[in-house]
């Protein structure tokens, strides 16, 4: 039973993690490269979520839903570039993470307005909604798509920036935008389709979480604190630190919630464990990252410049 548990609850941290990833892959890319702070991201998230719920309603289709979501994001996310985050750019982070807030309130309203207060589900797709046997332990399969979706972005993400040309643009706009304007690359369609590309993710997220999350507004909020913290983790603007900081912060997490309050009850009185256990395992991932930037400010795997 306690290799069986430890072995879920790894997993579990592993499925965490690369949901996490798919956040962070995309909010690297604006907040890193872009250096603009979008609180909104995790509004973007939550809309795909939406977007995945409403298209399988309508389709009964999870193979559709994930294509409405990423589809939706991704066209939401180049209109908002378009609309109001470019004109934000030359400004101060402070305002950015003002009118970002602001687009956080208007799209939870908006989620509201659009599909009620009550919360939306989507039924996992019937071709994964059994079981895995690894080494006598039966998992979902539903997880193990999600880890495997994960690291194909991941692997995706890599060939883009590192492998293509498009990711040396990406690279050249992120150190020295005006030499690459000067060079006759549209900046504004890059930074737009750049953004466009984080919103796809982040919807690819909500959309692969919502079979094992309930679809409700506001649901992007507490995520994007945890992403936020995985970036810092990783190293701003790295794509691959977001990657290993992800699978760090979701085991770290994981195992703490479900180990601690253990190890607390054979220490202490169970009604101490039982209230602060919880409590203590939450805060692990930032005491992690208060660690990390006391010993390493730029992150445990920076993004290589130059």
């Amino acid at each position: 039973m306690g290799t069986a548990l430890l072995l879920a609850q790894v997993l579990n941290g592993l499925q965490y993690g690369v949901l996490l990833f798919l956040l962070a892959a995309g909010l690297t890319l604006v907040f890193g490269i872009m250096s603009f702070v979008n609180l909104a991201h995790g509004s973007l998230y939550m809309l795909g979520a939406y977007a995945a719920a409403t298209a399988f309603r309508l389709t009964d289709s999870f193979s559709l839903s994930l294509v409405a979501a990423v589809l939706a994001t991704g066209v939401l996310g180049f209109v908002l570039e378009r609309v109001a985050v470019s004109r934000l750019y030359q400004r101060d982070h402070l305002d950015h993470v003002l009118a970002t807030f602001g687009l956080v309130l208007f799209f939870n309203e908006a989620a509201r307005l659009i599909w009620g207060p009550q919360p939306y589900f989507i039924q996992v797709p019937e071709a994964l909604a059994g079981t895995i046997n690894l080494f006598g332990f039966n998992y979902p399969s539903y997880r193990f798509a999600i880890i495997a979706v994960g690291l194909l972005v991941a692997v995706g993400s890599y060939w883009l920036i590192n492998k293509t040309r498009l990711g040396m643009l990406i690279r050249a706009g992120a150190v020295n935008p005006k030499m690459v304007a000067a060079l006759g690359v549209n900046i504004q369609m890059l930074n737009g389709g750049l953004f466009a590309l984080g919103a796809m993710l982040a919807g690819l997220a909500g959309a692969m979480a919502a079979p094992i999350l309930s679809v409700q507004s506001g649901m992007g909020e507490p995520v994007l604190i945890t992403t936020l913290v995985v970036i810092v983790i990783g190293g701003v603007g790295s794509v691959s630190g977001a990657f290993y900081a992800a699978l760090i912060v979701g085991v770290m997490d994981t195992l703490g919630r479900a180990y601690l309050p253990m190890f607390l009850r054979q220490v202490t009185e169970r009604s101490f464990a039982d209230a602060a256990g919880p409590a203590t395992a939450s805060m692990l991932i930032y005491v992690l990252m208060a660690a990390v930037l006391a010993w390493r400010p730029q992150g445990l795997f920076p993004a290589k410049r130059g």
